[in-house]
């Protein structure tokens, strides 16, 4: 039986790992269309992490930003 704070680390290392994955595809991916439709998503994945303090304010804003202009530079 896990303690409730290993609960907690392993529930918060499933959610960092799945917002990784959702920006790893975004800047995989080189249709701005499909980008674009999965942008919102993935933000909101970010804002819950930082929210929850499994990361850093400013850090979610700075990996927003990058996702914008990798968005903005796709043709």
């Amino acid at each position: 039986m896990h303690s409730p704070e290993r609960k907690a680390q392993i529930a918060n290392r499933y959610y960092a790992k799945t917002t990784r994955n959702a920006i790893r595809a975004i800047r995989n991916t080189t249709d701005k269309k499909a980008a674009e439709t999965s942008a919102p998503k993935v933000y909101a994945l970010i804002d819950k992490l930082a929210k929850a303090g499994i990361i850093h304010k400013n850090k979610a804003a700075n990996i927003k930003s990058g996702i914008a202009v990798y968005i903005n530079k796709l043709a």
